[in-house]
């Protein structure tokens, strides 16, 4: 029974994430992938919450930094800025 709930899970989330922009898709993917992470590796809810939230984060950053003709560069205080790619 857990399997066919997970499974079903699994399709519904591709399809609801078809129609989403590419941001979007990372910031749902990081989620879901942090939030297992999280329940797995401390087995309450309260770690799958904060891993839902580090990864959510975490995908929206990468997702939105893959943009085409940008890069991510560094000044020299350490601060990260996207810029067009040289």
């Amino acid at each position: 029974m857990k399997n066919i709930i997970i499974a079903l899970a699994l399709v519904a989330s591709t399809v609801t994430l078809t129609a989403c922009t590419q941001t979007e898709r990372g910031t749902a993917i990081g989620a879901g992938t942090g939030a297992v992470i999280g329940g797995v590796v401390t087995g309450r809810a309260g770690g799958a919450l904060a891993g839902a939230a580090i990864g959510g984060a975490a995908g929206y950053l990468i997702a939105r930094s893959d943009r085409s003709g940008y890069c991510i560069y560094r000044d020299r205080y350490g601060r990260r800025y996207e810029a067009r790619c040289r």
